[in-house]
């Protein structure tokens, strides 16, 4: 039986501090070139000859405004402010590159769905069909706010927008151009015949589009479909939707039979999502250079970095370890029913401290040399039953260059890192559509009578 391939991931943002809290400090790291195209295009050369999937980018549109009731600790500390758009970036780094993928986060909750389908049919076009796209609906208070609402949309409304949103991609990408509607015929001047082009006339609920799409069909048409989640709403929107699913760790146990399930329930084969959770790897050729890289990152890193990124509204380093959560509230004069991540009020400032933690003892955190990194991945492979990993990076380039040169020829030589495929799809499954029992896919032929 052929070994379990790995799906690897390597967990991006178009910004200084993403997930590393404090990290961007390090020597030689080099976060702060995140503005430079040569960052993005230098990372991606070196991910592609590690046999890397792809490159997932993370994106908020917002700021982290919670704790302390201002961005303004998330701008001293570089915490995901500045931010760039995910996307921009993207051909760049397809240019220097030929297999590999790229995972694009963009949210279905403030922007309407006609000018995103083509931004996406436009890089699928330019990356030869290397492209998905992360489907979130945005959380942070702030974000709500730059679209001129007052306070985030409730959260399983949201759930219900992008359900819809995602109705009217599907109408565009799979049903409003034939697959023979581009001729490109020079000597009878018809590049499109034009009755294969359809308006889909959508009327719903939150969104009106009349069609057609602009773009012409491109290598996957539908993007490689990724969700994230670890809430029971959001496994039932990835069961339908998702073939790839991003979830916590902690949760997998939970999220897997109810995402699978989910699926099935909507007419899909149930084992067709596949599981991507965060790890953390570090690695070296000797275990004492290991100790030594996670020492110099534990040094680094920024505690109240972790309580920003968390939205703790509390100022918790100002206090002592042993008060409790709910006098810390009530000395900051904030309500006692205040959300403090997922901790009561009745817990103490060092228990909340202890539970914020950059996952050095996570289930999926490994510090060792290369043959014991992977080993612990075909066990998260094989005995976990993940289908791969979005790796968190702890340094800029060293974290991606020594899983690329110490662990993958590794996993290589263990037929874990299979590089067959052109598009991003074709890796995952082996073919560039959505398969037929796909929601998206019952679109297709379904706007025949629709002239343009």
């Amino acid at each position: 039986m052929a070994p379990k391939p790995l799906i690897l991931n390597l967990f991006e943002m178009n910004c200084v501090g993403h997930i590393t809290h404090g990290l961007w400090r390090l020597p030689g790291n080099n976060r702060q070139r995140y503005t430079d195209i040569e960052y993005w295009t230098e990372l991606a050369q070196i991910a592609e000859a590690g046999g890397f999937t792809a490159i997932f980018i993370a994106d908020v549109v917002g700021a982290y405004d919670v704790y302390g009731g201002s961005a303004e600790t998330a701008l001293k500390e570089g915490l995901q402010i500045p931010n760039n758009d995910p996307m921009l970036v993207v051909p760049a780094m397809a240019a220097v590159t030929e297999k590999l993928g790229f995972g694009i986060t963009f949210s279905t909750s403030y922007e309407p769905p006609f000018a995103f389908a083509r931004r996406m049919s436009t890089l699928d076009h330019l990356t030869k069909g290397r492209v998905g796209w992360n489907i979130v609906t945005s959380y942070l208070p702030n974000a709500a706010r730059n679209f001129g609402l007052a306070e985030e949309i409730e959260h399983d409304h949201r759930y219900e927008i992008a359900d819809e949103y995602l109705d009217v991609l599907y109408k565009l990408w799979e049903g409003s151009w034939d697959d023979d509607a581009v001729l490109r015929d020079a000597a009878g001047n018809v590049y499109t015949d034009a009755s294969k082009v359809h308006r889909i006339e959508h009327r719903g609920e939150n969104f009106s589009v009349a069609g057609p799409h602009l773009s012409e069909p491109s290598p996957q048409r539908t993007p490689t479909l990724i969700l994230a989640t670890a809430s029971p709403a959001g496994a039932i929107r990835a069961g339908r939707h998702a073939e790839v699913v991003f979830t916590h760790g902690p949760l997998l146990e939970r999220t897997v039979p109810a995402v699978r399930a989910a699926a099935e329930e909507a007419g899909r084969d149930p084992s067709d999502p596949k599981f991507v959770v965060q790890a953390a790897v570090i690695t070296a050729p000797t275990q004492e250079e290991v100790d030594a890289k996670l020492a110099q990152y534990k040094d680094y890193r920024s505690t109240e970095g972790m309580l920003v990124h968390q939205s703790v509204p509390i100022r918790a380093l100002d206090h002592p370890r042993s008060r409790t959560i709910a006098e810390a509230l009530e000395i900051e004069g904030l309500p006692a029913d205040t959300p403090v991540g997922r901790r009561g009020g009745h817990e103490t400032i060092g228990d909340l401290l202890d539970g914020v933690d950059e996952a050095w003892q996570d289930r999926f955190f490994v510090a060792g040399t290369p043959e014991v990194v992977a080993d612990r991945i075909e066990h998260w492979l094989d005995v976990d039953g993940i289908d791969g990993i979005n790796l968190r990076q702890y340094h800029s380039f060293d974290t991606v260059r020594d899983f690329a040169e110490l662990v993958s020829p590794i996993l290589r030589e263990r037929g874990r890192l299979p590089e067959g495929g052109t598009t991003l799809r074709s890796r995952l499954r082996g073919t560039d559509r959505l398969p037929e029992k796909h929601p998206a896919a019952a679109y297709r032929g379904a706007f025949r009578d629709n002239g343009v």
